[in-house]
């Protein structure tokens, strides 16, 4: 029995532990949840001491890592985007390209060029809606266009990826 016991806690710590990175005062999932989400799935996606950051918490990150025209650089991984797009991971956030699924309107075209990540917050301006954050491949001749780190809002039918924050 004794036996039984050690393997189910090394089996609970080995599936729920996370990587985390902090920056600044936030705790991070240093990587995104498996899959794509919907915005109703995504509030109920993180494992218990995390949730879905706010559009506030979001912001708080992009702040702290370079504001919106920079930050997408140092977070982004330093590779896995198109070569051009690749970032730094200056934070170890290690950001990847997650395209997006399902009625996405991002940006008013179909999709999102990137990676896109929900926020726990609905958006005011649009009943159905929630804001999310974008990061993008870089595809100008303007090199610093795969830096921003872009507030928008969609449908909470679109699928983005997760990335948790601490309780």
């Amino acid at each position: 029995m004794k036996i039984l016991i050690i393997l189910l806690a090394l089996f609970h710590v080995a599936v729920f532990a996370q990587k985390s990175v902090k920056i600044g005062e936030q705790v991070w999932m240093a990587q995104n949840l498996r899959g794509l989400y919907d915005w109703e799935s995504a509030t109920k996606a993180c494992p218990k001491g995390w949730h879905l950051p706010s559009d506030n918490e979001w912001q708080t990150l992009v702040n702290f890592t370079g504001d919106t025209e920079f930050a997408g650089r140092d977070l982004k991984a330093k590779t896995g985007w198109d070569k051009k797009s690749n970032g730094t991971d200056k934070y170890k956030f290690a950001a990847l390209p997650g395209k997006s699924a399902g009625n996405s309107t991002a940006f008013g075209k179909a999709g999102c060029d990137g990676g896109c990540w929900w926020s726990s917050t609905e958006a005011n301006e649009v009943d159905g809606n929630a804001y999310a954050r974008q990061i993008s491949y870089d595809r100008s001749d303007d090199e610093s266009e795969g830096y921003n780190v872009e507030r928008f809002y969609d449908a909470k039918e679109a699928m983005f990826s997760v990335r948790c924050i601490k309780d």
